[in-house]
């Protein structure tokens, strides 16, 4: 890694925002009506075109057997690319497909490559130093396991990046504000010393996957590498704050990474149909400000998000919105743009939200 462009307590920075999309990310799609639709990201991509700035991307590689196979196993990469092209295949419950989570479609492996290698793609150019912070606009699959897909994730794309960076001598900081526990990249580093996991949920008692307790905390050489902090439903934004400041800061600081890799998922929002927190679209910027501070203080400010969960497309767009803007340092609008709700609004029948915050 580059040495750090840090002067005292200032990061100067040379560089824009790059932010890593591929098209074939939108072919990531179980079917109509699945939650997980890529119409999240087509809404959000053509706001910024009705903002009149809109998003410069970078087309990244897709992952290959190789990168995959850091994590995953041969036969489950076997599996999904039979289950690809054939709709189906031999013993498909066993590698969690072809499910009500995560049904099988056409292409499914080629679209799941596309975004692993995007998440691997931003964590690259960050480790390069071509970048100091960069948005990967898609990802966050973090319940896929080695060997199984779960909670709408084929592969995982987080695990895949962070296993890579560890190649390579980083020590990484995975920080999940997702409303579901980030079992998958959990798990596999579990007993590992140089991987710090930290994920902010809605307790496992309530809500899928069912873990995420205070008590897993590694094993083995990763003792104290897990840290959990699961929420009870109706969790207020202060209450949601005063953990996240308190717990967050304390377990960075301890860790001193060389990176922050961000599952930054948007349904805890309180509009979210799968979950029952209670955040608001002003709790999620000051999350994303705080944590790109915590970059600055603890990582050098070189930072990876990648997006996640978010099921109320009104709910997820506006947050991801607010987190480009402060990722890119633009002053945030007021009001959604007339002609984006007009093009919008029939995909969504409660009617979308005026303002870009919370009203």
């Amino acid at each position: 890694m580059p040495p750090s462009n840090r002067t005292g307590n200032t990061i100067n920075r040379v560089h824009p925002v790059p932010i890593v999309f591929h098209p074939d990310y939108l072919k990531y799609c179980f079917g109509p009506g699945h939650p997980f639709s890529p119409k999240r990201q087509e809404a959000l991509i053509d706001l910024f075109e009705a903002f009149g700035y809109p998003l410069e991307t970078t087309p990244p590689p897709p992952a290959t057997d190789a990168d995959l196979l850091r994590i995953h196993t041969q036969d489950y990469l076997n599996a999904v690319a039979s289950a690809s092209v054939l709709a189906w295949t031999p013993g498909a419950a066993r590698f969690g497909l072809d499910t009500d989570d995560v049904p099988i479609f056409p292409g499914m492996d080629e679209a799941a490559r596309a975004i692993v290698g995007g998440t691997l793609e931003a964590a690259r150019m960050v480790a390069d130093g071509e970048a100091d912070r960069v948005l990967q606009l898609g990802g966050g699959l973090h319940h896929a396991f080695p060997s199984r897909a779960a909670g709408f994730c084929v592969y995982n794309d987080l695990a895949v990046a962070i296993a890579m960076l560890g190649e390579r001598g980083l020590r990484v900081a995975y920080v999940d504000i997702d409303v579901h526990h980030g079992d998958g990249v959990q798990w596999v580093f579990y007993r590992q010393p140089n991987v710090l996991t930290i994920s902010l949920h809605e307790s496992g008692e309530f809500l899928f996957p069912g873990t995420g307790m205070e008590n897993e905390r590694g094993v083995g050489e990763g003792v104290g590498t897990a840290v959990n902090v699961p929420f009870a439903p109706d969790t207020t934004p202060a209450e949601y704050l005063a953990r996240f400041e308190a717990v967050v800061p304390a377990a960075l600081e301890a860790f001193r990474p060389d990176l922050l890799i961000v599952e930054a998922g948007a349904d805890a929002h309180v509009k979210d149909p799968l979950a029952h927190l209670s955040l608001t679209t002003h709790t999620f910027e000051r999350l994303y400000r705080l944590l790109l501070d915590y970059a600055d203080r603890y990582a050098g400010g070189r930072s990876v998000f990648t997006l996640g969960g978010g099921y109320d497309l009104d709910a997820a767009v506006r947050c991801w919105a607010i987190l480009i803007h402060v990722l890119q340092e633009r002053p945030l609008p007021e009001r959604m743009p007339a002609a984006w709700l007009k093009r919008w609004e029939p995909a969504y029948p409660p009617g979308l939200t005026r303002s870009v915050h919370d009203p």
